[in-house]
């Protein structure tokens, strides 16, 4: 039997920093029951790998995709409304691709491009750029030079337009991440996979957009996590496995994942690392965990302090509310 993947089942088509596909077997098994919900909001959609994930299981009836990066927005909504002209201006990339067409592309100015044009660059950028990083400068201007291909995949076709089909009606927003507050509701499915907190001085990345993401930032997304709950979303977040996260957090059910380290300059760094995973509710429990391939997840033990007895609290009476 072939192990190719069926066509009809898009993969994201963007490299993207901290990307989640990998992660993809152990987040099955923390997902929220599928009775539990019909609508599905994601304000960090990064390469969409968790929507395309949870449309394969859940089929929501209602998805809001929403991000910050009005390139990364702009290039969902032109595949979504214009696939084949997306194609058509790829196979034209493809056709030129060299270092002066890549230096000559960066160049251009997104905001002068139509629709499909701006969306076929930022593929292009992000297939032939080094590592896949999505960078800007202080006046929101992609710089990461070029990467070191042999043959870089910069068209397939055949996955654009499935993930094109995955994007029909689909709400595509530019917002900031507080704006959730503005159209989540109870009964909602809310994951946020914010810029991650650093671990180290050097392994800080976020400049996604022209403004870099802060503990400050940490703090509100915590808040706004906080009232989305008391709200009854159902709500799960992905972060580093940090000291600032498990204070920020705490009260809430935190799990524990094995990820791969996949961009540091040294070799030498780069390998296996826990990151957490923060929910809000109690995922179901299945016979179908013992069939899940790859590490298990381990759920994080609350800190021995005066006030431990009231850790688990929040978690527990919200789990109560949402199932009533």
């Amino acid at each position: 039997m072939s192990s190719r993947p069926r066509s009809d089942i898009p993969r994201p088509f963007l490299k993207w920093a901290g990307g989640k596909t990998q992660l993809l077997p152990q987040f099955e098994r923390l997902y929220p029951s599928p009775e539990s919900f019909s609508r599905y909001l994601e304000p960090f959609v990064g390469s969409a790998a968790v929507y395309l994930h949870v449309r394969r299981l859940f089929a929501p009836r209602e998805v809001v995709l929403a991000d910050g990066n009005e390139d990364l927005i702009n290039v969902y909504r032109a595949v979504q409304d214009d696939v084949e002209g997306v194609i058509r201006r790829l196979a034209r990339h493809r056709s030129a691709h060299s270092e002066a067409h890549y230096y000559q592309t960066r160049a251009r100015k997104p905001a002068a491009l139509s629709a499909p044009t701006r969306a076929a660059r930022t593929i292009y950028l992000n297939k032939t750029c080094f590592n896949g990083l999505y960078r800007v400068n202080s006046r929101g201007e992609f710089n990461v030079p070029m990467g070191r291909y042999r043959n870089p995949s910069i068209l397939d076709a055949e996955n654009l337009r499935a993930a094109a089909l995955a994007l029909d009606g689909v709400e595509l927003r530019i917002a900031h991440f507080r704006e959730t507050l503005e159209y989540a509701r109870r009964g909602d499915f809310v994951y946020f996979d914010p810029p991650y907190q650093p671990l180290t001085r050097t392994s800080a990345f976020t400049a996604y957009t022209r403004d870099t993401f802060t503990p400050a930032d940490q703090e509100e997304l915590a808040q706004i996590f906080r009232r989305l709950s008391e709200r009854g979303c159902r709500v799960m977040l992905s972060n580093s496995d940090s000291p600032l996260i498990h204070r920020l957090y705490q009260g809430f059910d935190l799990r524990r994942v094995d990820a791969r380290r996949a961009i540091n300059s040294k070799g030498d760094r780069r390998g296996r690392i826990s990151e957490l995973v923060v929910l809000n509710y109690e995922p179901p429990s299945t016979s179908a965990d013992a069939r899940i391939p790859g590490p298990t997840f381990a759920r994080v033990e609350p800190a021995r302090t005066g006030s431990s007895r009231r850790t688990r609290g929040p978690t527990s009476r919200l789990s109560r509310t949402l199932e009533s």
